[in-house]
């Protein structure tokens, strides 16, 4: 018995989202880390980016 195109394309959907949602959550984690890290100026701790708003 043969999948159905449409629940393919549905699982590829899912999965690429997938992918997408976790790769941009590490990207985000990563910009904030180089942002407000250890080399950050005193005016990027203060920032927004840093106090966790965005």
């Amino acid at each position: 018995m043969k999948p159905s195109p449409l629940l393919v394309t549905a699982a590829v959907v899912a999965v690429c989202g997938g992918l997408l949602v976790l790769f941009t959550d590490i990207e985000v984690s990563l910009v904030r880390w180089a942002s407000c890290g250890p080399f950050a100026t005193q005016q990027e701790d203060r920032s927004e980016l840093c106090k966790g708003k965005l």
